[in-house]
């Protein structure tokens, strides 16, 4: 695989870009249009069912922690470049990169959410703003001071 870019090619020897669900989020949303932009402006409680081959990566996962759910927006037009910010049909058109939109080339959804309880395989968490069966890619810790990482 090699990318052309600035008149030089880059070459990504052996670069895979698969990407296997590790689980699923379940919602009391079932469409998008149900679903608010932002966790923060009407989220919800959910609860992210881990696969039973993932369930080591859980390991410090507790209570009280702030995370990342990265989803995969399997319902977002992937064709779609340019949009109006929050939907706003007087606002100009604006490329995907510089928006939230879930329709963009690969719709992968960023969740910052607080674990609200952990049992077995699932984390109940809040705010979440995703439709009930979005497959879910990772998770990733947010750190104690506030940064992600």
């Amino acid at each position: 695989m090699s990318y052309e870019r600035n008149g030089e090619t880059d070459c990504v020897e052996g670069a895979a870009t698969e990407l296997r669900p590790v689980g699923v989020v379940r919602s009391p949303f079932s469409s998008r249009e149900e679903c608010p932009r932002q966790g923060d402006k009407g989220g919800a409680d959910g609860v992210v069912h881990i696969f039973p081959e993932f369930s080591e990566a859980l390991d410090g996962v507790e209570e009280g922690d702030e995370v990342l759910i990265l989803t995969w927006l399997h319902l977002a037009d992937r064709k779609v470049l340019k949009v109006h910010p929050r939907g706003d049909r007087a606002a100009p058109l604006r490329g995907v990169f510089s928006t939230r939109s879930p329709d963009r080339p690969n719709p992968v959804g960023v969740h910052r959410v607080t674990v609200r309880e952990r049992r077995g395989l699932s984390l109940t968490v809040f705010p979440l703003e995703a439709v009930d069966g979005t497959p879910v890619l990772d998770i990733k810790s947010v750190r104690r001071d506030g940064r992600e990482g």
